[in-house]
């Protein structure tokens, strides 16, 4: 899985937050400017853990799985 143009090993069966969290990364910068944000109630009801896959839609880290060749942005960054 590739994490901001970075490799990031995972196990199958992880979710992207227990991914980017086991890995010791931020989730996320707020969009609101309130700094780094690592998730909340990790069963999809908060709406603090949304990213973005490389196709440019927005999913849920905490309710979605990772997978081999997947490529996921927590920033917003020019590709």
């Amino acid at each position: 899985m590739r994490v901001d143009g970075r490799t990031l090993r995972c196990l199958e069966g992880d979710t992207l937050l227990t991914a980017l969290l086991l890995e010791g990364h931020r989730l996320r910068d707020s969009e609101f400017g309130d700094g780094p944000r690592a998730g909340f109630c990790n069963m999809g009801a908060c709406q603090d853990c949304w990213i973005t896959l490389d196709d440019g839609s927005r999913v849920r880290a905490c309710t979605t799985y990772a997978a081999s060749g997947m490529t996921i942005w927590t920033e917003e960054v020019a590709r």
